[in-house]
């Protein structure tokens, strides 16, 4: 890292980093900030993880294809667990399955001849810009197998994370004592103004700052990013555009049996 880098001290970011690009881009330049936020998310003590390793790197800056297209990213950590970590900033509606499906293809991590028993721990953990769940909103939540009954973990070994970015003031203590408000604060601010501010209370963001700057003038990455930011956008017109289509219909059949009911109503009048 180049300790000349002068982050900004005020302004507004040139990238969000929800942009799913440019937080690949950063967990991938900066291994501090990491395993820092591996840490956290899996409620370790600091300086608990030797080693992370993304063992599905990206070349930055060069143009996304169909291979590349999902930005999860895949991390062997200390060679024992492996963990497959994305950023989701639309609501497509299938998190759960997209989810399950990254967990089951990372939890089959056994070569020729291993033991089942030598199964990887393997994590899944979603940050997503929308709350998956809407009758049940919550900041951070986890799941695992285990019986219904009587809540016997069937196995810790493949475990779903799901942070919330746009639930950030349902924070629990338990969450705020593992520091992923100021994770999701992070990846949800604006301006140079609020990442100084976290960096007060917790170091590692300051040294995410300086690899966020550094990024964000590499002009190769700022193309990718805002290839991004207009499938997002593009997304979103398709979105809206069905989800008025539908509106529509629905009001048109609600219409419909109204005029049925009514006609239903006249026809039994003639008839008594």
């Amino acid at each position: 890292m180049n300790k000349c880098i002068t982050v900004p001290k005020s302004g507004p970011l040139d990238i969000p980093m929800t942009n799913d690009y440019f937080f690949r881009a950063l967990l991938q330049e900066n291994n501090l900030v990491l395993k820092a936020l591996i840490q956290d998310v899996l409620h370790l003590p600091s300086d608990t993880i030797v080693s992370a390793q993304i063992t599905n790197p990206i070349q930055l800056g060069k143009t996304i294809d169909a291979k590349t297209f999902f930005l999860d990213i895949n991390v062997l950590l200390d060679t024992s667990a492996v963990i497959n970590l994305e950023m989701q900033v639309i609501n497509e509606h299938n998190w759960a399955e997209r989810s399950i499906s990254y967990l089951c293809r990372n939890f089959d991590n056994l070569n020729h001849g291993d033991d089942y028993t030598d199964v990887k721990t393997t994590y899944q953990v979603g940050l997503l810009n929308f709350t998956l769940f809407e009758d049940s909103p919550e900041f951070f939540a986890s799941y695992q197998l285990m019986n219904e009954k009587n809540h016997r973990i069937y196995s810790d070994k493949i475990q779903l994370y799901v942070l919330d970015l746009t639930q950030i003031d349902m924070a629990t203590a338990e969450d705020k004592t593992n520091g992923l408000d100021y994770w999701a604060r992070l990846f949800t601010a604006t301006t140079w103004e609020e990442i100084h501010m976290l960096a007060k209370k917790k170091p590692i963001i300051e040294k995410a700052s300086e690899t966020v700057f550094k990024l964000s003038k590499e002009e190769e990455v700022r193309l990718q990013c805002q290839a991004r930011e207009d499938y997002y956008k593009t997304q979103n017109d398709f979105h809206s555009y069905y989800k008025k289509q539908l509106a529509e219909k629905d009001s048109a059949l609600a219409e419909k049996d109204a005029i049925i009911a009514e006609l239903k109503k006249k026809l039994e009048n003639l008839e008594n």
